[in-house]
């Protein structure tokens, strides 16, 4: 009779994610992940093939996460600005709650980033966004725009760089405001131009 399997694959990324934000990625071991979840580290290699292939885990289900965190918020409103304010409070609201996890994913190096396409799955509410904010033919554009600009913010925030006072809150509701309204006015003029030049 084969013996009972004292541990799962979720378990063991869940066992490997906290490590990982509790004592940083180097303190992320099979030997470490296997203490947790309570089996001898050989037990671990049924499940996953090696430490990257485990980090690389934990990435793809903290993208998916936040990718649906993202997709079910920003279908509360109607207005793109609404909608795009509140894309940018999750991606900032995770950060926070995860920074370790967060750098994980958008500094992480080539052998342990996401596949293309759980990044494309996670990119998409941002897409869908900003597609309704500019228009489709500017909609990728003006996704990497955002995106580039949040993590920035978020980044320096993580890392105390912010040094001059201010509330740093205000600080990002003004900078994603502003980059909002510049995307929609741009559109705006875009769409009088193809109005006035086909008349």
């Amino acid at each position: 009779m084969p013996t009972p399997d004292r541990t799962s694959l979720d378990e063991i990324v869940a066992a490997a994610r906290d490590i990982l934000e509790r004592e940083g990625l180097a303190a992320v071991t099979m030997q470490a992940v296997a203490k947790r979840v309570g089996v001898r580290a050989p037990s671990l290699y049924k499940r996953v093939d090696s430490r990257n292939a485990l980090i690389e885990l934990v990435a793809k289900t903290a993208v998916i996460e936040l990718g649906d965190r993202i997709d079910a918020t920003a279908r509360v409103s109607a207005d793109p600005h609404t909608e795009l304010r509140q894309v940018a409070r999750d991606l900032r609201a995770f950060a926070h709650e995860n920074p370790r996890v967060y750098q994980l994913i958008f500094a992480g190096s080539d052998a342990t980033r996401p596949d293309p396409q759980v990044l494309a799955r996670a990119s998409a509410p941002v897409l869908r966004v900003t597609d309704d904010l500019v228009g489709s033919e500017n909609a990728l554009e003006a996704a990497r725009t955002i995106t580039a600009w949040a993590h920035g913010f978020i980044g320096m925030e993580l890392a105390g760089a912010f040094k001059l006072g201010g509330d740093i809150d205000n600080a990002f509701e003004f900078g994603i405001e502003l980059l909002a309204d510049a995307l929609s006015a741009r559109s705006s003029e875009r769409r009088a131009d193809r109005a006035s030049n086909g008349s």
